[in-house]
């Protein structure tokens, strides 16, 4: 059932996507055409510790430190890649833990046209070895996002993400995103950028419903700043927060808890 807290925010987040379209159109015009990069084959690995890892407002390692890593490959307007991070989803009934990794796949192509920068692509999030019968905690988002930069250091951004069988077997599951980033000034040589984050998230099974709260729809946000040492070293603090109620988040303890914190990231880029 659409309700109006989710028409309203289907109606938010479009008017952005339409915005994100429309300002450069008017002000440039597509008359430029498709900007297709040169192709080259480029990869780059990283490597980072989080005091939390959260993943759209709930914590994913029980509030506890998490270890995360990756590879990512560019051909072109083609990339695809691998990333990990150490979880906690709590013990079974038999003090068994439910899962302790979850190893992200992803793959797409972005695309650019004019000042707008496009990207269409898939992630599979994969939980090996996870104790997770009837359940299936494995599953796959297909994405759609477009940005640009309204003017220097500024990037505004919006996307849609769409699983067909979200994790736990809970339906089909719709997510929408828009953010924003601006560069700050230097700090000596150190470079500082804001950015912030809206999320709404909707389903419509009871289970996804047993599992977010909130009667199977939910916002959350994140708002911080990160500093750029080098091009190759990062530290990122990060303050997140959903609307579901304090009740609801502290139901299961610091599993998969979704109260508000603030979250300190270091990553290190090769």
């Amino acid at each position: 059932m659409i309700t109006k807290k989710m028409g309203l925010a289907k109606s938010v987040v479009g008017a952005l996507a339409l915005s994100l379209l429309a300002a450069p159109a008017m002000a440039q015009g597509l008359k430029d055409g498709p900007m297709t990069p040169a192709r080259a084959l480029e990869w780059t690995a990283n490597f980072g510790v989080t005091s939390d890892y959260v993943f759209r407002g709930f914590s994913q390692s029980a509030e506890k430190p998490a270890a995360q890593g990756g590879i990512d490959v560019t051909y072109g307007i083609f990339y695809a890649g691998v990333w990990a991070s150490t979880i906690d989803f709590g013990e079974d009934g038999a003090g068994r833990n439910i899962a302790t990794t979850e190893v992200d796949v992803i793959a797409g192509i972005k695309p650019k046209w004019g000042p707008l920068s496009f990207d269409f692509g898939a992630i599979y999030y994969i939980y090996p070895s996870a104790r997770d019968p009837g359940a299936q905690l494995d599953y796959v988002e297909i994405k759609a996002g477009v940005s640009y930069e309204p003017w220097k250091g500024a990037t505004v951004g919006s996307t849609v993400f769409y699983s067909p069988e979200y994790t736990g077997k809970t339906g089909d599951v719709w997510t929408f995103e828009s953010s924003f980033a601006q560069e700050l000034p230097k700090l000596g040589s150190i470079t500082p950028t804001f950015s912030a984050l809206l999320g709404y998230q909707t389903g419509d099974s009871a289970a996804y419903a047993a599992l977010i709260g909130q009667g199977g729809e939910y916002y959350y946000w994140n708002a911080g700043v990160s500093f750029a040492f080098s091009d190759r070293f990062s530290i990122d603090v990060r303050y997140w927060g959903t609307d579901n109620s304090n009740t609801f988040c502290d139901a299961f303890g610091k599993v998969l808890n979704c109260s508000d914190r603030v979250v300190g990231t270091a990553k290190v880029t090769f």
